[in-house]
């Protein structure tokens, strides 16, 4: 439910998702350098993916955002690298809508852009691994929900004949936030271990 479809949100949400996420993009891009875009493309790639496959949870489905993942690994560059596998998604697979592509990037991006900033230092420089596995268990528990907040929010500042539907919402987030948060610890653990510089965004 974090591919928000045409057709759903007001006016005034889409255009005030549309400008947020210009300012991200626009400020990812203007910190993304040459170093950074192989490993942004990954990750891009990877969301593409993952989200693909879909879970059912009641009436409705979940799936991987690895927002946390990218917020530590890219900071503001999570933006354009969530941008253009929504947008990819949306021409390919019908999933998302285009008229949402903004409200869209916003929900998924800025959580993870959020909690991964905020929690990104710590992960980096502590040297106890079992401080390390809960602070990215955290980041990627809470960038989750930060999604299913915003979703949430964004259905019912559209119309409260939504309000029903936004609760739902925020329920099936709950179990997909205990999966990604285990998903981004291990893989925040493991690349502390083989490649700790990943870990290090080059432009936060």
């Amino acid at each position: 439910m974090a591919h928000i479809p045409d057709g759903i949100l007001s006016a005034p949400v889409l255009i005030g998702g549309g400008v947020v996420a210009a300012a991200g993009v626009a400020l990812g891009l203007r910190r993304l350098d040459d170093r950074m875009i192989p490993r942004t493309a990954i990750l891009a790639a990877a969301f593409f993916a993952g989200s693909l496959v879909a879970v059912p949870v009641g009436p409705a489905s979940v799936h991987l955002l690895l927002a946390a993942l990218m917020g530590i690994m890219l900071g503001t560059a999570t933006f354009p690298a969530v941008l253009v596998a929504l947008l990819l998604q949306a021409l390919l697979f019908g999933f998302g809508g285009l008229t949402t592509l903004g409200i869209n990037t916003v929900n998924i991006a800025l959580p993870g852009v959020v909690f991964g900033m905020m929690l990104g230092p710590v992960i980096r420089a502590t040297e106890r691994p079992a401080l390390r596995f809960a602070a990215g268990a955290l980041a990627g528990a809470l960038a989750v929900l930060g999604t299913g907040g915003l979703v949430a929010l964004s259905l019912w500042m559209s119309s409260s004949d939504y309000t029903p539907v936004a609760s739902v919402v925020i329920a099936t987030y709950l179990p997909l936030a205990l999966g990604e948060a285990f998903v981004t610890a291990a893989i925040v653990s493991f690349l502390a271990r083989v490649q700790p510089d990943a870990l290090r965004p080059v432009a936060p």
